[in-house]
């Protein structure tokens, strides 16, 4: 989007002149559910974006426009209140993380836009909140280093929103880097940039266009379940902090002592961790076959171990195996719905779009929404 159209869409709601920060989504290519615990991800930023532009006020209010939500909202910055429940407990939380941090704002005038899928699992919060965390520092000449600013986010939506969430969405949102994926340890935060072979595949994204009710709960649950497993399995292994300290083998040696329920989901994440330590290696030895049926094993953990799929993500999956030029296919995100990610040969997307279109719909009466993406560049100023 142009520096017209922002400056246009801008006065016609505030009678100033705006900068302009964006943000994207991501997508998940392989390491679900392994971030809160400590483990390893493998995800790559979107060419979706939530910008937001910004112009400071004389007061401590935030009046926030949203024109996807068509709405005007406004939060007071000395009312110290609390979520609301509401879209802008996003940008509310991101004010107050910053505040926490020394940063005395003024108030400001918001104007929101985003593509970033909402509901698909694809990061719209971190999108939004990073975006909002760049345009609020820059009230006050604020300077944040990209993982600060990636830890900020967290906090907002850990500690403001009540998400429980790992680091991996405000990461990537911070360091997507063009044509290229990112390998990250969610514990010290040390990251690769990954090349992508565009010349021979494309990541196309399908949306399921249903979500099923996954409140932070339901999340938070499964995070509690993984954390008993670790004190459960302390006994025997006396040095672990988290899932990602124990090795497959280890857990095999001890799973008998896990509840059932416990068991299964301490199973995928060690699981899913080795996977995207194997699924890294494929990749630098351009072995998209291996790295393909990696996709497929994680699917199928997340269904079967961590039962955060659902019959239209599983339809989705299936019937996208079954065509020409899938090399693999898994659900991403946090689950219960949204979007799966497809490896699919450069030759053959065209007909793979199609095809899961009219397969899926058939299957479900549901049109999906489909996405051919590339890796995109992180957050940043656009004019």
């Amino acid at each position: 989007m142009d520096k017209i159209y922002f400056a246009d869409k801008f006065k016609s709601h505030f009678n100033a002149q705006p900068r302009v920060f964006r943000a994207p989504g991501r997508v998940n290519l392989i390491g679900e559910h392994t971030d809160y615990n400590d483990g390893f991800v493998f995800p790559m930023a979107l060419n979706n974006y939530t910008t937001v532009a910004i112009s400071p006020r004389d007061d401590r209010a935030l009046k926030i426009w949203s024109e996807n939500m068509a709405e005007m909202t406004a939060v007071d910055l000395n009312d110290n209140e609390s979520r609301r429940g509401h879209w802008s407990d996003y940008v509310a939380g991101i004010a107050r993380m910053l505040e926490l941090e020394s940063f005395e704002l003024p108030g400001a005038n918001i104007y929101l836009e985003s593509d970033v899928p909402v509901g698909a699992g694809l990061s719209s919060s971190a999108a939004l909140e990073i975006s909002s965390a760049l345009a609020l520092l820059s009230t006050v000449d604020g300077k944040l280093s990209a993982a600060e600013l990636a830890k900020l986010g967290q906090r907002a939506e850990n500690q403001f929103v009540g998400m429980n969430c790992g680091i991996m969405d405000q990461f990537i949102s911070v360091h997507g880097e063009k044509d290229h994926a990112l390998f990250l340890d969610c514990r010290t935060l040390d990251y690769q940039q990954v090349p992508l072979p565009s010349g021979q595949i494309r990541v196309v994204i399908c949306n399921t266009r249903v979500k099923h009710e996954l409140n932070s709960s339901e999340y938070n649950k499964r995070r509690a379940e993984c954390e008993k497993g670790v004190r459960i399995m302390i006994a025997d292994f006396p040095g672990i902090k988290a899932l990602r300290d124990v090795s497959l083998q280890q857990f095999q040696q001890v799973e008998n002592k896990l509840p059932d329920i416990v068991r299964k989901r301490c199973r995928h994440v060690i699981s899913e961790d080795e996977r995207t330590l194997e699924s890294i290696d494929a990749l630098n030895k351009n072995d998209l076959q291996r790295f393909g049926e990696l996709m497929n094993a994680s699917h199928e953990s997340l269904r079967d171990d961590y039962q955060v799929s659902c019959k239209e993500l599983d339809i989705m999956v299936e019937e996208a195996r079954t065509l020409p030029g899938v090399l693999g296919s898994r659900m991403t995100g946090g689950g219960f719905g949204g979007c799966t990610v497809n490896l699919v040969q450069v030759n053959q997307v065209e007909n793979f779009c199609a095809e899961i279109e009219k397969r899926y719909q058939g299957a479900t009466g549901i049109a999906p929404k489909i996405y051919i993406s590339s890796p995109s560049q992180g957050a940043h100023e656009t004019f």
